[in-house]
């Protein structure tokens, strides 16, 4: 069986060779008034990222649903791709690209939204970028997608835009400054010595490099970084290895499908007074809670994560946001990554309807986004820079509540310097 890194470096190979051949699509699309345009999404709707995929594809179609299927003159058609599959449990090399392909076959294709996790986009935006087709994430953190910075493997970010010409931008701030907020986190948590495990997937590994890389800044000791097997049975040893670097603190590196759990539980085990911390791709009750396959209950208290969404009430447009998604979906208290879908749909809507006729020209539509400066969102005010990163910088930090899901404790403000890399 193929393993996940190799498959991802098989798709990206085949993406470079469509792009080789000027294949997956036109770049450009005819300019008129009118007519349809294609939306896409890719996110993983099967299995342990649900909880926060399933409310953002809500947000999308809220969006959608207040501007009635409509961005100027042009009818707006949707659809939701899932890049999961059952067999993964997860996001899957050959189902990203399949998706991809879909949307780059598509002459009506102006906008994506996806990928969810980092190490899918890179698969998707070669395929993407080929076919000059705009692509917004609005969870993405892995540095190399964007950037050279500390924390990006070589190649990385030319490598993934085959035509020379960037697609891909990302409405959630890059992992530099996640990094940086997690280390600020553990220092106010009192850890002195912080043991690191990741995943060995782009945005696992990449976290974990940048938390080594600036652990300067912020005077936190980090006695190791270790990748492990997601598929491994158990992580006994490596909990013996926290144990005897003497770790008073534990962050883990990754998403919840690859062994989060087992490999908590078992640190805990080893360590019980340890503090256990983690990214983005932790920050879910399918971690965090015993009811949906989580930590156990006497564990959770233990638990802190960042993740770039806030309180939905602080955000500016946060508390009319809550309104609408209550009356559509009937809970008036969706996972924040809600708010991330319905601002990656409204800014793909907004940039079509201010181009007019040419609202159905994905090269308008790309430089437009590139353009966006001081953009008023419901998540506040931002733009992008020449690389396509969000001008956003707060993290949000969360504890776990009695229920099991994590709970907005604070927002997070790393210093420039930590932000920088």
């Amino acid at each position: 069986m193929l393993t996940k890194a190799l498959a991802v470096c098989m798709a990206l190979a085949i993406a470079l060779a469509i792009a080789a051949c000027g294949g997956g699509g036109s770049s450009t699309s005819a300019s008129g008034g009118g007519g349809t345009v294609d939306i896409y999404s890719s996110l993983p709707l099967t299995g342990a990222s649900t909880a926060q995929t399933k409310p953002m594809v809500n947000g999308i179609k809220l969006a959608l649903d207040q501007a009635h299927n409509q961005a100027g003159d042009f009818t707006v058609k949707y659809t939701s791709l899932d890049d999961a599959t059952a067999q993964a449990g997860e996001w899957d090399p050959g189902q990203t690209a399949a998706d991809a392909r879909k949307a780059a076959a598509d002459p009506n294709t102006v906008y994506y939204i996806g990928e969810f996790n980092s190490g899918a986009s890179e698969v998707s935006i070669p395929i993407l970028n080929n076919a000059g087709i705009p692509q917004v994430s609005p969870a993405n953190t892995y540095v190399g997608l964007t950037t050279n910075e500390p924390g990006s493997a070589p190649g990385e970010p030319d490598k993934y835009y085959p035509t020379g010409n960037r697609t891909y931008l990302r409405i959630v701030p890059r992992d530099s400054i996640q990094a940086a907020a997690d280390l600020m986190a553990m220092k106010q948590a009192g850890c002195t010595k912080v043991a690191v495990a990741n995943d060995k997937e782009a945005y696992g590994a990449g976290l974990a490099a940048l938390l080594e890389l600036e652990k300067g800044n912020f005077g936190v000791d980090i006695t190791s970084n270790t990748g492990i097997d997601p598929k491994a049975p158990n992580f006994r040893s490596y909990a013996s290895q926290v144990k005897n670097e003497g770790a008073d603190c534990f962050f883990f590196a990754g998403i919840v499908s690859n062994g989060a759990v087992q490999l908590t539980k078992d640190v805990h085990a080893a360590v019980p007074d340890a503090k256990i911390f983690g990214g983005d791709g932790v920050c879910t009750n399918t971690y965090t809670g015993a009811k949906e396959g989580g930590v156990p209950s006497d564990i959770a208290p233990l638990i802190q994560c960042t993740v770039a969404t806030l309180d939905l009430k602080s955000y500016p447009g946060g508390q009319a946001f809550l309104k609408a998604y209550a009356a559509k979906y009937g809970d008036s208290n969706p996972d924040p990554y809600a708010i991330y879908g319905y601002e990656a749909m409204k800014l793909g809507l907004d940039t079509i309807k201010s181009l007019g006729s040419q609202g159905n020209d994905k090269s308008a539509i790309l430089d437009a986004l590139f353009a966006t400066k001081d953009r008023n969102s419901v998540l506040g005010k931002y733009g992008f820079d020449e690389n396509g990163d969000t001008t956003l910088t707060s993290y949000g930090l969360y504890k776990v509540d009695a229920s099991g899901n994590p709970e907005f404790v604070k927002t997070l403000r790393p210093p420039a310097s930590g932000a920088s890399g």
